[in-house]
């Protein structure tokens, strides 16, 4: 299958996955030594999934923040990027928040959560935002790194970045190459992990259909619709709405400068693979300057993450409701926050987004069997939502660089 694109793989392993586990269903044969094999192939994906997330996200946030180097662009450039940047994925998140308790995707899907009893004892909840927020700060950062406190290693992650920044250069350069050498490695290691999806997905699927049927199709089917209703919402009226009223252009024209980066992030699923076409674009056809190009544009490929954090929090409400949890204000509230800063932390490389999953799912203390069965099965129908949402990615991306360079009285267009 080597000469097989991934996603073609891991929809074939899908659909023979799905076969698998319809005969498992029919024949009953759940307590075979064939059955309990193909479910360790699922199992072990998980496994690997969830051990690259600590060191992923660490280092990944502290080499997007302590990337920017010039003081003053971080006392200018830097708090007009980062409020545009959070500003778009914050309203990104509030549109996944709210297609998905309106849509309700997950209500009904009942079925496959007899997988693994989930105790709802278990779910993070705070009684007040002060509260939240005090929990992001650690105690104890290894312990958190140790424990996986998600909320607490984001905190400390974008605070080591940002002071790493301001240290002198003899003493950060070498903790800054140290964990540099880390990110790659670490990086190296996420994408070998995701090209054993296709054996993952068989598992997976195979315990899913044995366990509820083909009908767990149909709730991915509504699942789907969510995402893409959101990312459309986002892409087509939020974007162009910016364009139009702030930086004074028609969206219709910036789209036409950036398509051939858009159609490049839509094929490779991919922001990183994507930045130089992105940078040629806005350079050549946007016509914003070099110095707001190569400042925005490289820290958006990084940090700024529309699609990826819209898809976090819709799908972290998708799981919980197909748990048949109610997760309520507070805990809703916890989501959004998390979706916001791990989307800092998502890898630029294809379906890092939904490694990035399980950290939203663990801040709220959503970890059971049945939440790793749901998010390996939303794996299966990944690749045409991962590409699309990482085309909302770049084109956000643009639309920060035409916003700021506007700022800095540049003549676009």
């Amino acid at each position: 299958m080597r000469k097989i694109s991934l996603h073609w793989q891991i929809i074939i392993c899908m659909v023979l996955g799905a076969l698998s586990g319809l005969y498992f269903n029919n024949v009953g044969f759940e307590n075979s030594s064939l059955y309990s094999m193909i479910l360790l192939l699922g199992d072990i994906f998980i496994r690997l999934l969830k051990m690259v997330i600590v060191p992923l996200i660490f280092t990944s946030i502290i080499i997007g923040v302590s990337s920017i180097k010039d003081r003053s662009k971080i006392g200018r450039l830097g708090f007009k990027t980062f409020l545009y940047y959070i500003t778009t994925s914050l309203i990104a998140i509030l549109i996944g928040l709210f297609l998905a308790n309106s849509i309700e995707p997950g209500v009904g899907a009942s079925t496959i959560s007899d997988v693994g009893s989930f105790d709802t004892s278990k779910l993070s909840s705070s009684n007040s935002i002060l509260d939240i927020l005090k929990r992001m700060i650690p105690l104890n950062p290894v312990s958190a790194l140790a424990s996986g406190d998600m909320l607490g290693i984001i905190f400390f992650a974008i605070f080591f970045g940002i002071v790493l920044s301001f240290v002198e250069s003899k003493y950060s350069k070498t903790i800054l190459s140290l964990i540099d050498a880390i990110y790659h490695v670490i990086m190296k290691m996420t994408q070998i992990v995701i090209k054993c999806a296709p054996i993952g997905v068989f598992g997976l699927m195979t315990k899913a259909v044995s366990n509820s049927g083909l009908s767990i199709f149909k709730e991915l089917g509504m699942y789907a619709l969510t995402i893409a209703c959101g990312l459309s919402v986002h892409l087509f009226i939020v974007l162009p709405a910016i364009l139009f009223f702030i930086v004074k252009v028609n969206p219709i024209n910036h789209f036409r400068a950036i398509a051939s980066a858009m159609v490049t992030a839509f094929s490779t699923s991919s922001s990183s693979a994507t930045l130089p076409v992105t940078m040629k674009c806005v350079k050549d056809n946007v016509k914003a300057s070099n110095e707001v190009t190569s400042f925005v544009l490289p820290m958006g490929a990084t940090i700024n993450m529309d699609g990826t954090a819209l898809y976090e929090c819709a799908g972290v409400l998708f799981i919980a409701q197909a748990l048949g949890i109610d997760l309520n204000a507070s805990q809703q509230f916890i989501v959004v926050i998390t979706a916001l800063l791990a989307s800092i932390g998502a890898a630029g490389i294809p379906s890092a987004g939904l490694v990035m999953l399980f950290i939203v799912t663990n801040a709220v203390g959503l970890n059971s069997d049945s939440v790793a069965l749901w998010v390996g099965s939303m794996l299966a129908i990944d690749r045409p939502l991962d590409m699309f949402r990482t085309m909302v990615n770049i084109t956000s991306d643009s639309v920060g660089v035409a916003v700021i360079a506007k700022s800095e009285g540049e003549n676009l267009y």
